[in-house]
């Protein structure tokens, strides 16, 4: 059933334009996720359908009865108000007041709120964000609407919050940048680009497969137009007289095509590798301890950063990620130990907030301030050239900075940073604000970094594709006490070797309510044992593959060169086309399953010889 529709809608902010004659619809049991690039409209759509703002054009269809229970990205609060006493007074009424005492208080728990009393004046804006969260998730409605929900949610609160959502018989309606979120919870992605609404039934991996699909047919479909005319042209270029009705015909075939236009290929944001050469004394931590009123956040951690290093650091709310990196930059001086940074260090930090944005200054202006020219592997390029890279036309780049979305202000706040040239990354949830389409090339230029990185984030998505080493802290067994362990690879592996994540989980959630120190001491235990070392060898069956491999991967190649150049042939014939593709994707996945074993097979075939 029909929840809510908006037909041929259109909407502009100032001068930008963010829908034009557009439609959307919600339907019972559909879990939405709205993703596009900062500034498309992402919060505005969400505004509209909550009715809190309306559109220039079209209008929103729904019945009287649906209900709809809006979290908004900025929520406002009653000054003096506790957490407790605002979850309550927007859910309760004299039929549910014993239910909704008890949900809330379970739900503040979750979500990290232990006294109930607390004054949300005094809290950080991801404190207010999840009380917020827990006001809104508390009230039975039709239509939930969530504007950037996991922004500020450590991995346990995200893992309670995606098996809450998937569970809940209300419709979603839902923007966030969380990939595994998206394609955990949503059956439905909605992209917004160019002004239009684009649906894809499924979650987030089977958007990004329909969206290769949709624009490889609208490219191939160009060609084929592009093709018509230079045959079309050379029959008018022959001086074919426009004396028959073909003739005429034929004429006015050439001026529609020629006419029409292709599809428009979408600005993407770039950024071009800028760094400082980093000497070979990079930071090194020694024994450094830090309390808190009588708390211990870091105690005795020691490591030397590698030159390219890419650390992960993971855990619950409150529990000193970021102090561990304000100790780094100098801001906080520890109790004991120290830290020494080497003379050719320059670190960037990438912080939670955007609190040193001049709100009332012109965004070319505050890139300027960095350098009006930076050197990058292509060259010399200007801040407006930067800027532009970032998606910021001439227009934008002549707003004054209060006028962005928070979006923008990010990405801004990413590029001031990196035109910085540092040679070591510090990113502070990086993650929360950013689009997807901004954190994929951010990886992407990690990728080629010539530094350290490393990163608070509780985006797994993120940590999976960026860390090679992940720094936990993580409860002990000890009541409230946590330690900085160390693990190799990303966050999977840490999920997968770590003895207290799980143990972790259920607390959170509230499965396990003893905190039995006798059962990590086992666990941590079964960690440590060490299998006895054995001399390596390869199998039989591993000998043979190993000498074919290099074949294989070279015929696979060339299968998906050929299968390119069937799609392209048959762009107009939908079922070749989706056979051609197909066959492709599986290729493709042959290909990577090859690409592995290979780097696996040689990786023991060095080994094997260095015996």
């Amino acid at each position: 059933m029909n929840l809510l529709t908006i037909k041929n809608f259109s909407k502009s902010i100032t001068d930008k334009v963010l829908f034009n004659d557009t439609d959307f619809s919600i339907n019972e049991g559909e879990k939405i996720g709205v993703i596009g690039v900062n500034g498309t409209g992402k919060s505005t759509l969400l505004k509209i359908i909550s009715g809190i703002m309306d559109t220039d054009k079209g209008e929103v269809v729904k019945s009287n009865k649906v209900k709809i229970n809006y979290l908004s990205q900025n929520p406002e609060f009653e000054p003096g108000i506790t957490i407790y006493d605002y979850v309550i007074s927007k859910n309760m009424n004299e039929h549910n007041q014993w239910n909704v005492e008890g949900e809330a208080k379970n739900i503040l728990n979750i979500l990290g709120f232990g006294d109930y009393n607390l004054q949300v004046d005094k809290l950080s804006g991801g404190q207010r964000k999840r009380v917020a969260l827990a006001a809104t998730l508390l009230s039975d409605c039709d239509i939930l609407i969530l504007d950037e929900p996991t922004n500020h949610l450590d991995s346990y609160m995200s893992a309670w919050l995606e098996d809450y959502l998937k569970k809940s018989k209300a419709a979603l309606v839902m923007v966030t940048h969380d990939r595994y979120f998206l394609d955990r919870v949503c059956n439905v992605i909605v992209e917004i680009d160019g002004g239009k609404v684009y649906r894809y039934i499924g979650g987030y991996e089977k958007f990004l497969e329909e969206k290769t699909l949709r624009e490889e047919i609208a490219i191939a479909s160009e060609r084929k137009r592009q093709s018509i005319l230079r045959v079309e042209l050379e029959w008018i270029r022959r001086g074919a007289r426009a004396r028959s009705t073909k003739q005429k015909a034929h004429i006015q075939r050439y001026e529609a095509l020629r006419d029409m236009e292709g599809p428009k290929e979408a600005e993407k944001l770039s950024m071009s590798s800028i760094s400082s050469r980093l000497g070979n004394k990079t930071i090194e931590l020694s024994n450094i301890s830090k309390s808190f009123d009588g708390r211990s956040i870091i105690k005795d951690f020691n490591y030397i950063f590698l030159a390219n290093d890419r650390i992960g650091i993971v855990g619950e709310n409150g529990c000193g990620k970021s102090t561990l990196m304000k100790i780094i930059m100098g801001e906080i001086t520890t109790d004991s130990g120290s830290v020494e940074i080497g003379q050719t260090v320059k670190i960037g930090y990438f912080s939670q907030e955007n609190e040193h944005l001049p709100q009332n200054m012109k965004v070319i202006d505050y890139i300027k301030d960095t350098a009006e020219f930076v050197q990058t592997v292509d060259g010399v390029i200007s801040a407006s050239k930067m800027l532009e890279r970032f998606l910021f036309d001439s227009t934008l780049q002549y707003q004054m900075i209060n006028r962005l979305s928070g979006g923008e202000k990010r990405r801004l706040y990413l590029l001031k940073i990196l035109m910085e040239a540092p040679n070591v990354l510090i990113l502070d949830e990086p993650t929360n604000d950013l689009d997807i389409s901004t954190m994929m090339i951010l990886e992407d230029y990690l990728d080629s970094f010539a530094g350290i990185v490393i990163s608070v984030s509780h985006d797994r998505y993120f940590l999976n594709r960026m860390a090679n080493r992940i720094f936990a802290y993580e409860r002990t067994g000890i009541l409230d006490g946590t330690v900085i362990n160390q693990y190799e690879g990303n966050y999977d592996d840490y999920m997968s070797k770590s003895p207290y994540y799980e143990e972790g989980m259920k607390l959170r959630k509230g499965e396990n309510k003893k905190n039995d120190s006798s059962d990590f001491d086992k666990k941590e235990k079964t960690v440590n044992v060490k299998p006895k070392s054995t001399k390596l060898k390869m199998t039989y069956k591993e000998m043979r593959e190993f000498e074919t491999i290099d074949d294989d991967i070279a015929d696979l190649e060339e299968k998906i060169e050929n299968l390119e150049k069937q799609i392209t042939l048959n762009a107009t014939d939908f079922i070749k086309l989706n056979e051609f593709t197909k066959e492709k994707e599986e290729t493709e996945k042959l290909l990577e399953e090859k690409m592995e074993r290979w780097v696996y097979l040689n990786d023991l075939n060095e080994k094997i010889n260095s015996q």
